[in-house]
Formats: structure tokens, C-alpha cells, sequence
């Protein structure tokens, strides 16, 4: 079993972490082009383009599933990238979880990059999910270049004035970009340092969601306990490569270096 992700840079490493926790036994091509850095701001033609490029190069290696592990990616591109390498590769694309956050009831926050952030996608998923729910969509601009980098004082301060911006009332807070999913623990601490008393805030990521909707779009089921003999590709721009430096301040790409041969 072969499971290809694909993303701008690092923000695929949380759904490949939940591959590996799920399949040890599965081999992994995780295919990015950090040098084009960040597809937020580009036009959907651009991000389309690009996202293309990284997709093929992840699909040269054969696998069974390509997930699209960018939210950004899976807006502008879901559409091309199926038409391009379905049926033969089946393709899933990451949905912010809108909808089980909706499902407690309480209001809640969707952090997202400023280009996501009121868009008709998201404010069709909003409209669709959430609709009898109070949501307030918070940009955060700077944050996925800075997770990117690893760049601890950049993070801090992306965090923060996205903290600032969520309401203390709101229970839940969505990760509307890969890449937060990264720093999740430091997003909650930010949120909930404002909110001293309440009960503790509820993080919504996809990683988990998507990796398991890759296994049974190929009709294989978790099991954690298989023999951890799943290798691992790294494609930067399409050459192979070595998990980078920013990606090992991370615990998921710790993990994915501790258990996984590289090849």
C-alpha cells in the first residue's frame, strides 16, 4: 500500500503522521515545492498550476491514493487534479471541519489564511454546516509562512493577534489550514489564556479525517498495530529529498523520521 500527499510545504505533515499512526505498514511519498511558498495570496490559476506540478510528481511514483493535504490547494484545484489522475488514482481533498464543529452547538471560530478567510468557499460551507450556529472566521496572516519556517517568534506573534481576534465566548475553533495543525497546542494555549475559568476549547483538524477517508476510498481499514515497515519519499519540487530542517521542529515529522525508512 502507497499513500502520496501533497501540499505547498510542511502542512501535510499532520495528515501523514495520522497515515502512519493508522497504516505503519504503508509507504508514504510526501510531495511538496516550499519554494513557491505561500499559495494563499496566489490566483487560483496559479495555485491550480502549481498544485499540478507537486500532484504529478507525487503520482509518478504510483501510489494508491493522493490526498491533498492544503486546504488552499483543495479549493482552487480539486476539480483539475481529478479530472487529470482520476479514476486511475483516486484523489481526497481536505475540507475544514466545519461541520462537526457546528455539531456541538456552541458558537465557534474558524481560523483560516487571509485569502480563505471569506470566501464563497468557506461561507458556503459556513451556510451549508453551520447556519444556526455563531461563527467568527479570524484571519491569520503570516501564520502558515511562519509555521513553514519553523519560526518560533513569528508563530508567537501570528497566534497571538489571531487570539486576540476570537471571540472568549466560542467553544470550539476550527483549523482551517494544514499548517496550524502543526502548532495546535499553541493555538489552544493563545485562545485560552484569554478565557481563564471555561471550559477547555475544542480544536477541529482534518488530518485524521483524511487519512482515514484515503484508506477506505482504496478499501483498506486502520490497523495500528501492523508491522512498521512503511517507507518514506520526500519530493521537494519534485526532486527527491531529505525530510527538511523546519519539518523536524515538529513532533509529527519527528515521528515520521523515528518509524519510517527513508528511501
Amino acid at each position: 500500500m502507497k499513500i502520496a500527499l501533497m501540499d505547498s510545504g510542511i502542512g501535510l505533515l499532520a495528515a501523514a503522521a495520522a497515515v502512519r499512526r493508522m497504516r505503519p505498514d504503508a509507504d508514504l511519498v510526501l510531495s511538496s515545492d516550499p519554494g513557491s511558498m505561500p499559495w494563499g495570496p496566489r490566483t487560483p490559476e496559479d495555485v491550480t498550476r502549481r498544485a499540478l506540478s507537486v500532484a504529478q510528481a507525487a503520482a509518478a511514483h504510483r501510489p494508491d491514493a493522493l490526498i491533498i493535504a492544503c486546504n488552499t490547494a483543495s479549493v482552487h484545484a480539486l476539480p483539475t487534479l481529478r479530472a487529470e489522475l482520476e479514476p486511475g488514482l483516486p484523489v481526497i481533498g481536505t475540507v475544514p471541519a466545519i461541520k462537526p464543529a457546528a455539531a456541538g452547538g456552541g458558537p465557534f471560530a474558524i481560523w483560516a489564511t487571509p485569502a480563505t478567510t471569506g470566501s464563497p468557499y468557506q461561507r458556503g460551507l459556513i451556510g451549508e454546516f453551520a447556519r444556526a450556529v455563531d461563527v467568527t472566521e479570524v484571519p491569520c496572516p503570516g501564520l502558515a509562512d511562519a509555521v513553514e519556517h519553523a519560526d518560533e517568534e513569528a508563530i508567537d506573534r501570528a497566534v497571538a493577534a489571531a487570539a486576540a481576534l476570537t471571540p472568549a465566548g466560542v467553544t470550539d475553533v476550527v483549523l482551517g489550514c494544514t499548517h496550524y495543525e502543526l502548532v495546535a497546542e499553541r493555538i489552544r494555549a493563545a485562545v485560552e489564556r484569554d478565557r481563564p475559568g471555561r471550559p477547555p476549547l475544542v480544536l477541529h483538524g482534518s488530518a485524521e479525517a483524511v487519512a482515514a477517508q484515503a484508506l477506505r476510498r482504496i478499501g483498506a481499514v486502520p490497523a495500528p498495530s501492523a508491522e512498521p515497515v512503511g517507507t518514506l519519499t520526500v519530493l521537494l519540487g519534485g526532486q527527491t529529498a531529505d525530510l527538511t530542517e523546519p519539518a523536524l521542529a515538529y513532533a509529527e515529522g519527528l515521528l515520521l523520521k523515528a518509524v519510517t525508512p527513508v528511501i
